[in-house]
């Protein structure tokens, strides 16, 4: 298992955050995702045959992108 906590600066709302967390949480692997508008912070689990790679390219697609 594999675990990840980064900033997404384009995170303005819950809205955000719960496109976030639904999108990623849909994808085989990703095991839990939260999200919080205040400080634009994600943190994502995982485990294969989910990779931070698919995770992140979801990210930037949603208009998301990462900051690590």
């Amino acid at each position: 298992m594999s675990e990840k906590t980064f900033t997404s600066p384009n995170i303005s709302c819950h809205h955000c955050t719960n496109t976030i967390e639904r999108e990623l949480g849909e994808l085989e692997g990703v095991e839990a995702v939260q999200a919080d508008p205040k400080t634009k912070q994600v943190q994502v689990r995982w485990s294969e045959p989910a990779t931070w790679d698919r995770i992140r390219a979801t990210l930037d697609e949603l208009g998301y992108p990462a900051q690590e």
